[in-house]
């Protein structure tokens, strides 16, 4: 089975480490969603990558911004920029 462990970043940040495998009947899909230090940047990198946004810029009150994105095989994810003071 193809395996790969994943870490977020240093563990004092939040988010959240754990592993990406082939999708099988018995490995369903899951969204992720990562923090970005940028929105638009993240935003640029993924399109840049062949990956497409498939949703709005959706603002999570005292949280911050996100959005959902397709990587090039298809698998959904989200990103979120923490923002605190977002309305």
């Amino acid at each position: 089975m193809d395996y790969w462990l994943a870490n977020t970043g240093d563990n004092k940040e939040p988010g959240i480490n754990g592993a990406v495998s082939a999708k099988d009947e018995l490995h369903p899909t899951i969204v992720n969603t990562i923090d970005v230090p940028s929105f638009e940047e993240a935003v640029k990198k993924i399109k840049a990558a062949g990956g497409q946004v498939i949703g709005p810029k959706m603002t999570v009150p005292d949280v911050g911004y996100m959005t959902y994105c397709k990587d090039t095989e298809g698998n959904i994810f989200g990103i979120m920029q923490t923002d605190p003071q977002a309305k």
